[in-house]
């Protein structure tokens, strides 16, 4: 892996922030839903990010392609030959947007023969951005404040357990029964696993469809901080652009990896 250059971590970083800035303006101003053919919702502000994330990526780094939330009709022949792209939710959480919670976020990864090498989530409502490169360290940053982060090894009781507020399934409900003693936290979008990467949550874990882009950045930002992703059914973290469809399986996303996950899903 190559690692980034102090300079293009903070372009993508300001592209963030950028695209924060963008969203917040629609969030301010009002905006109109429309849904996309699998009916889930997108706004003004999710077309307004894209297109300022991927005119910036594409100045930055003119030679590594730019896969978007928005973009995502681009064909698996076009793509498969990829090593190294960058994989971007322009505003992941629409859901979370529209509900006016403040739980949405920018998601940027830099993915390199199908790992996650650098991540960036940024949350517009209060401009905080976390990010993390692979092989080195996790970091939150509030304004001129940045300080490094990892996760809660080992965790104490009650496990802190992130709950999405859009999407809680019966089966997610029998796997938190057999979590034993936990406290559960509801928290929207990528903002899940950089709270698990802070030490402020312990799992997360998620029983149904999710896509690529809204996984790359958190897993990313996570693993710099001590914690990882496995895929619920294999135990192997995440990779990125192996096959036709964009769309993840359940995974557990942990704090400390010495957690009796595979316990918790067993036969689910």
């Amino acid at each position: 892996m190559r690692p980034l250059q102090a300079d293009v971590r903070e372009a993508v970083i300001d592209i963030a922030h950028r695209a924060g800035a963008a969203i917040l303006q629609v969030y301010a101003n009002g905006f109109d839903i429309e849904h996309k053919a699998d009916d889930s919702p997108v706004t003004s502000a999710d077309l307004a990010a894209h297109r300022l994330i991927v005119q910036g990526l594409s100045q930055l780094s003119p030679d590594i392609p730019v896969l978007s939330e928005e973009s995502a009709q681009l064909p698996w022949e076009t793509r498969r030959s990829w090593q190294r792209y960058w994989l971007v939710d322009p505003l992941d959480g629409t859901r979370e947007f529209i509900k006016r919670n403040g739980e949405f976020s920018v998601n940027i990864a830099l993915i390199d023969d199908g790992l996650p090498v650098f991540g960036v989530v940024q949350a517009p409502v209060t401009g905080v951005v976390w990010h993390g490169e692979r092989g080195g360290k996790a970091y939150r940053r509030a304004g001129a404040q940045q300080e490094r982060i990892t996760t809660r090894m080992p965790p104490a009781l009650p496990l802190r357990v992130a709950a999405s507020r859009s999407h809680r399934s019966a089966r997610t409900e029998t796997l938190l029964a057999r979590m034993g003693e936990i406290e559960l936290v509801a928290q929207g979008s990528s903002l899940k696993f950089c709270r698990i990467a802070e030490g402020t949550l312990d799992v997360y874990p998620r029983l149904g469809p999710t896509s690529e882009w809204d996984t790359a950045a958190g897993q990313c930002v996570l693993e710099a901080a001590g914690g990882v992703l496995l895929a619920a059914d294999s135990g192997e973290p995440f990779l990125y652009n192996q096959r036709p469809r964009l769309l993840n399986g359940d995974f557990v996303a942990l704090g400390d990896a010495a957690l009796p996950w595979r316990d918790w899903v067993a036969g689910l």
